[in-house]
């Protein structure tokens, strides 16, 4: 699993509905990558936007996020259960590489990779009820170690197998629900790993696929 993205990848703002605004990019980010971007297939017929990218040191892009259904905000009493979403995570492959400043290796990037970042994604827009403000943040970090721990254990009981349509050819993906949403993740044909969160739409119901077009998103 990628080192950094622990501490410096992109992913999504931790307050929610008001920093994503601020912290989308255009599309300029998504042409850049390497590898092909996945969303849900064409038997979603909603509404699709980008989120945004994560780079690394140099700039280059390794990973992003499309979203699906409702632009959610942070889970609260007003929102919790009105909001359908589904974001999907597409992850370049990285072999072990040597990080920018030269001193040390970068993990290559795996199927725990897409798990994290789905993981922190579905945080982001999680806010227990009853919690003050002010724990927020503790909260927020004691999670994400959670959502690091389960990502390095994908064959542990917090998991099972879920077989999900990746471009029409069933794919097995690993799995697990928590009473914030669900978060899955697996490897394409294509190379790439992708990881999905979501909340108020069943992933037993999603597939996905390559777009066609990024550039359509715009």
């Amino acid at each position: 699993m990628e080192t950094t993205s622990r501490v410096g990848a992109q992913a999504p703002a931790a307050e929610g509905g008001q920093q994503l605004a601020s912290a989308r990019r255009t599309v300029d980010g998504y042409l850049l990558a390497p590898f092909p971007w996945y969303g849900l297939d064409e038997a979603f017929t909603g509404p699709r936007w980008l989120m945004q990218v994560g780079t690394a040191a140099d700039g280059a892009v390794e990973h992003g996020s499309i979203g699906h259904g409702d632009e959610p905000s942070v889970r609260s009493e007003s929102t919790e259960d009105k909001e359908r979403f589904a974001v999907v995570v597409t992850v370049g492959t990285n072999p072990v590489r040597r990080s920018a400043d030269g001193t040390g290796l970068l993990e290559a990037t795996s199927v725990s990779s897409a798990a994290w970042l789905a993981g922190v994604g579905l945080l982001s827009f999680t806010w227990p009820s009853q919690m003050d403000h002010t724990l927020r943040d503790d909260w927020l970090d004691q999670q994400t170690e959670t959502a690091w721990v389960l990502a390095d254990d994908l064959t542990g009981s917090d998991w099972s197998t879920l077989s999900l349509p990746v471009d029409g050819v069933p794919t097995p993906f690993h799995y697990r629900e928590s009473e914030y949403g669900w978060v899955l993740a697996g490897s394409t044909q294509e190379g790439v790993h992708v990881g999905a969160y979501g909340r108020g739409m069943s992933a037993y119901g999603v597939g996905f696929a390559v777009i066609k077009d990024i550039g359509t998103y715009a």
